[in-house]
């Protein structure tokens, strides 16, 4: 019984492999049959695509064609040794952008063939230039003249990507540094947007002022992002040396803070927005994290609660007793501040004037933290090692303070200079000064703002002025008072963004703006600088309004001989007498 069962067992088993084996070779077949109509499908889509790719390649047109393509290429790259130039700006203010622009010994070169007929136009390369600057020019008659003299004969250092060429005075100033020299070489590199975005490097002409302390150099190296290369190093390193800069921007001589304007404002401060890119790129390339931005109005993300910072930047012209009275009024202003300063944010609201903590402040007393600096092998002050982006300078310090300054309060000279690092809704009160300097209490002195275009030409702030026809009797504390309360009450209750340029003149500015609206002849002397005129360029609107110097009836003898600017005088007294000017009369 037991041997019957397993031989059914065996039998049934069987079975089971039969079927089994047959159901997997079905699967097998239809898998095969599913791949082949499957690959027939692909085939047939790949033939299709094939035939619309034979037919849109037989639409394009020649122009298209990959051989043509590889010639223009080829054609282009032939040619990149030829200098070109591009400029913009008016003709008497131009700036250029050259490519492959050669320098060697003091000069530059244009290397041109004389099929392209390259004019080289004129620039002013730096403040207070009269004359026009154009580098030499050597034209070639065919390209391959020209490739064997690069290759063959200079065979230059190539200098890649992007550079601002200036010529700067005074560098051992800071104002000058920054306003006669970077800013304007950095306006004219707005004018080729958006290359002013881009890392450049610095290629600049200095004075021969032995420097080792001047942190401008720091700051312009740190600035351009690329580095800064000073023209008498390489001069001196590298004689006979020929060098090819890719890009080059020069052009800037015209636009810096003493080149007069004829709306007496900051050249390319408001109308290419200049005070405000530079601003902002100082305080990115110098790590500086900047102020909110406020775009709108003064009291935009402000708390009533917390005092407005008001700073009192040192001046060389405050006398021992306007020194007396400025410390009284910054001890009435800032014990107003701590007897109200725990009241609630409605009870502060509801006072005369916001809450103001004022401070004197001496930027030479300004210094970095300290560096760790024996540590890095640093390189010498002419070139720059990556590292100097870690260390701190007094700059950076400096720039730390003003970007949380809500008032800054200065009289003329270089402390005027840093109000275009102010942030949004800030207001600058401007102390003046009285000229001639070092006769100030003299009969013959007359009231001075000197840089007033600064502010005009910084839309993001607010200028105000001492009374002109108060300056005379010296600064006086109640003055003072006043203007820091008006410059709070401004502030938070919400002045308009960007300011009108002309409300922040002072009353003398204002006339000169008239001035050069009504009298063209006068506009054109003083905006258009050229040769034998330099007198009546290199202007203040103070010494006009005034009738002094060479604006002076019968003129005014400087260097020998007597000076004299023609303007239509009986236009400028009736300017004065309409914005109130006191006038008195007299000669220094």
């Amino acid at each position: 019984m037991l041997f019957g069962n397993r031989k059914i067992w065996t039998i049934g088993s069987s079975a089971v492999v039969v079927v089994f084996i047959g159901v997997v070779i079905l699967i097998a077949n239809l898998t095969v049959i599913f791949k082949q109509r499957q690959y027939l499908f692909h085939m047939n889509n790949i033939r299709s695509n094939f035939k619309i790719s034979i037919n849109e390649q037989n639409n394009l047109s020649d122009s298209y064609k990959p051989s043509q393509i590889s010639a223009s290429s080829s054609q282009t790259d032939l040619r990149s040794l030829v200098t070109t130039v591009k400029c913009v700006g008016p003709l008497y203010n131009q700036s250029c952008l050259y490519k492959n622009l050669y320098y060697t010994n003091r000069g530059f070169w244009a290397l041109s063939l004389k099929e392209n007929n390259l004019s080289l136009p004129g620039v002013r390369l730096e403040a207070l230039a009269t004359t026009d600057f154009r580098p030499n020019h050597r034209v070639f008659d065919t390209y391959e003249e020209l490739h064997e003299f690069v290759r063959l004969t200079i065979d230059p250092m190539v200098l890649s990507g992007l550079t601002l060429h200036f010529n700067q005075r005074w560098h051992k100033n800071i104002g000058h540094a920054l306003f006669d020299g970077l800013y304007p070489a950095y306006v004219a590199l707005i004018r080729f947007a958006p290359k002013h975005l881009q890392s450049f490097r610095v290629f600049v002409g200095l004075d021969h002022i032995n420097c080792d302390s001047c942190f401008s150099e720091d700051v312009y190296s740190r600035f351009a992002g690329g580095g800064l290369i000073k023209s008498n190093v390489i001069d001196w390193l590298m004689p006979n040396r020929w060098f090819l800069f890719e890009e080059l921007v020069m052009g800037s001589g015209m636009m810096c803070q003493r080149c007069i304007q004829s709306n007496y404002q900051l050249a390319g401060g408001v109308e290419l927005d200049g005070s405000r890119l530079f601003r902002d790129r100082m305080y990115k390339q110098h790590g500086v994290i900047p102020a909110d931005a406020r775009r709108n109005y003064s009291a935009e993300k402000r708390n009533a609660a917390k005092p407005l910072n008001a700073f009192i930047i040192d001046n060389k012209r405050f006398t021992v007793e306007e020194r007396g009275e400025i410390r009284i009024a910054m001890d009435e202003i800032n014990n107003y501040t701590d007897t109200h300063i725990n009241k609630s944010v409605d009870d502060i609201k509801k006072l005369p004037y916001p809450l103001i903590r004022v401070y004197y402040l001496n930027y030479r007393n300004i210094k970095a933290k300290t560096n760790v600096s024996f540590r890095i092998k640093s390189t010498p002050v002419d070139t720059r090692s990556p590292t100097y982006e870690l260390m701190d300078n007094d700059f950076i310090a400096q720039l730390q303070i003003l970007r949380d300054m809500d008032i800054h309060v200065t009289g003329p000279g270089t402390g005027q200079m840093y109000q275009t690092f102010l942030s949004d809704g800030s207001i600058n009160i401007n102390l003046g000064g009285m000229n001639p300097y070092k006769k100030e209490t003299t009969p013959i002195a007359y009231p001075s703002f000197l840089e007033q275009y600064v502010t005009a030409g910084t839309p993001y702030i607010k200028g105000l002025y001492y009374p002109i026809n108060k300056r005379r009797d010296g600064i006086r504390r109640i003055e003072l008072v006043k203007l820091i309360k008006q410059a709070a009450q401004f502030i938070m209750q919400g002045f308009s963004l960007p300011v009108n340029p002309k409300d922040s003149l002072a009353p003398d500015g204002q006339v000169f703006v008239e001035q050069c609206e009504n009298d063209k002849n006068f506009c054109k002397l003083v905006t258009v600088r050229k040769t034998g005129y330099f007198w009546c360029n290199n202007m203040w609107t103070e010494d006009l309004v005034h009738e002094r110097r060479q604006w002076a009836e019968g003129g005014f003898p400087i260097g020998g001989k007597n000076v004299s600017c023609s303007f239509n005088r009986t236009l400028l007294r009736n300017l004065r007498q309409k914005y109130g000017i006191e006038y008195r009369p007299g000669r220094e």
